[in-house]
């Protein structure tokens, strides 16, 4: 296996754990919400426990690794799909491009959801 700048960590192995890491926060952030959503239906109770700071550091792991997870996802995507032998000899362009529209974007949602989690 090669690295490449692109890669999370620059290993297969380290991706992977990191995916699967990240997977087990979001399940975990997933059903922590539901359990809540199922005990707590007003609009009160979801306020007070979204600005406890408990909640907000949770919330935002969960922010962090859905943006690990996406971004090892994506780029496994990429380097699998988007490649010479299938795209031509403008593929690592494409590739190169595709990455930093997807990093712009997680980019985005993490700021964005620090500016909603924290009210800055």
């Amino acid at each position: 296996m090669s690295g490449s700048a692109t890669s999370y960590s620059r290993s297969g192995v380290s991706d992977w754990i990191a995916q699967r890491l990240s997977a087990i926060v979001l399940a975990v952030y997933f059903i922590v919400m539901v359990i809540v959503w199922l005990g707590h239906p007003s609009y009160a109770s979801w306020h007070e426990l979204m600005v406890a700071t408990p909640m907000r550091i949770f919330s935002l792991l969960a922010l962090l690794a859905l943006a690990v997870h996406a971004w090892v996802g994506m780029w496994t995507v990429l380097t699998d799909y988007v490649t010479v032998r299938q795209m031509g000899p403008l593929a690592n362009v494409m590739r190169g491009a595709l990455e930093v529209v997807f990093a712009l974007a997680l980019f985005v949602e993490v700021v964005w959801g620090i500016q909603i989690l924290w009210g800055w």
